[in-house]
Formats: structure tokens, C-alpha cells, sequence
């Protein structure tokens, strides 16, 4: 793969653009290797902080991409710049593209009923030959429920696609196929989160220019604060903590 890994706070991610993001993926998909890829924001660091297996995760994915634009400025207060930030919902019009060229097959795992199923037809409207072979949206509790988990993988691995998309919100997507990735047929797995009710019109995205300027998270309050404001106001703000607390221990490093 041509990219460079590079240590940002609590973790690594791959210092690619998105043509880069796009080649990387499309090499894991000709590897045939059951890879994943994780999208790292504010939230996942300070998840990264407490949670042992979501660290275990993160040291075993394939394809660690920037999600969020406060994470660009915290690499370059670093002093290791990332060259783009490539946010899941950035990416995944991207892949279907790249699908809908090679035939790559999809598998839509997840967001509530329905939701998946829109999103397909609208993808394959604007993408002509995108092959999208299975939708399914789990009911609650699924991973916790021996028999609809193996119903759910006995789904997917009827339809053995190339490209698994996970919108099943953090940090269910990620364990779920950390998990289980051993037991399913699939070449790549995109966790998306809520990307899938984007493209189905669901939930709005926030306009480019304020995740530009990172005020994704306060678009996102706005639409839904009984759900986020806690998270975003309150459990992300400890990224400051985070930000001093690996910045002193790269500043030690450099003195020894």
C-alpha cells in the first residue's frame, strides 16, 4: 500500500488524500484479506482513552483515515501534518465509484429499517452498474443474540461481496467486525456510521463550508441534541486532555 502511517495522539493514521484513500481501498478489495477500515474523529480518540478493545481495533486495522477536521489541526500542531482530511461519508461516494467501475459487489449491513434499501436505489441511480447484493438492518441487540448473529453473517456471506458497508454507529460497527470478520466472506469492510441515512436523505450533512472550518459537530446538535449533546458538549471535550497529554509525551521522547 503507498502510504505512510504516521502517530497522531493516541493513534496512527495513514497520511493519504482521498485519491490515495481510494487506491488503498481498491488494493485491500485485490488482496482478498478481510481487511477493515476506520475512520478516527474526536470521538474515536477519546473512545481510544478507556476502552481496551476499541484500541485493539485500531492497532489491527488495515486503513486508518482522518476523520474530522479538528484532527487535521492537531497533526499539524504535531508538527506531522495529514494531507487531507477523508471522513467516511467523503469516502464512500468515492467507492461506489471505483465499485460501479470494477464490478465490486456491496453489502449495505445496518441504519434502521428501510433506510438501507433507499440508499441503494439512489446509488444505483447515480452510479449506472453499481452492484449492491444485499441490505439488511439488524434488530437491536443483534450482536448480544447468538441466533440473529449468526442469521446476520449466514446474510452476508450468502451474497460474499467485495465491499462490506457498516453503518451501525461507533463503536458497534467496529467490534462487530472485529469480532466476527474471521467467520464472513468479504474483501474490505467501510464502517460508515450514518452515512447511509445521508444518502438517503434521512439526516442532513452538514454544508461543506462549516466541516471545513470543523463545525460538523454543532450542525449535528442542532438536528438531534437529545441524542449528541452529551457527547459532543461534554465526553469530547477530554480531547484537550488528550491533545497536552501526548504532546508532552512526544516532547519527552525528542529529549532522550
Amino acid at each position: 500500500m503507498l502510504n505512510q502511517r504516521i502517530i497522531l495522539a493516541n493513534t496512527e493514521v495513514d497520511n493519504l488524500d482521498m485519491n490515495g484513500a481510494v487506491q488503498a481501498v481498491d488494493e485491500l478489495i485485490m488482496q482478498h484479506k478481510k481487511a477493515y477500515v476506520v475512520t478516527p474523529n474526536v470521538d474515536h480518540l477519546v473512545r481510544l482513552e478507556k476502552d481496551s478493545e476499541f484500541r485493539k481495533i485500531y492497532a489491527d486495522a488495515d486503513l486508518i483515515l482522518t476523520d474530522g477536521q479538528p484532527l487535521v489541526w492537531l497533526s499539524q500542531i504535531y508538527g506531522h501534518p495529514v494531507k487531507e482530511k477523508v471522513s467516511g461519508s467523503d469516502l464512500f461516494p468515492h467507492v461506489c465509484q471505483l465499485a460501479a467501475e470494477k464490478g465490486y459487489s456491496m453489502y449495505f449491513f445496518g441504519a434502521a429499517e428501510g433506510v438501507a434499501d433507499k440508499a441503494a436505489n439512489i446509488l444505483r441511480k447515480q452510479y449506472p452498474g453499481l452492484r449492491i447484493v444485499g441490505t439488511y438492518s439488524p434488530p437491536l441487540g443483534f450482536d448480544n443474540n447468538l441466533t440473529q448473529l449468526d442469521d446476520c453473517l449466514n446474510r452476508i456471506n450468502a451474497c460474499v461481496p467485495n465491499i462490506l458497508v457498516l453503518a451501525l454507529g461507533t463503536p458497534k460497527q467496529e467490534k462487530f467486525i472485529y469480532r466476527n470478520r474471521e467467520k464472513m466472506q468479504f474483501d474490505v469492510a467501510l464502517n460508515i456510521g450514518a452515512t447511509l441515512d445521508f444518502v438517503a436523505g434521512n439526516v442532513r450533512r452538514a454544508p461543506r463550508w462549516m466541516s471545513s472550518c470543523g463545525l460538523e459537530w454543532f450542525y449535528r446538535i442542532i438536528q438531534d441534541p437529545k441524542r449528541l449533546a452529551k457527547r459532543y458538549l461534554i465526553d469530547d471535550m477530554q480531547i484537550f486532555k488528550i491533545a497536552w497529554k501526548y504532546r508532552k509525551k512526544k516532547n519527552n521522547s525528542n529529549k532522550r
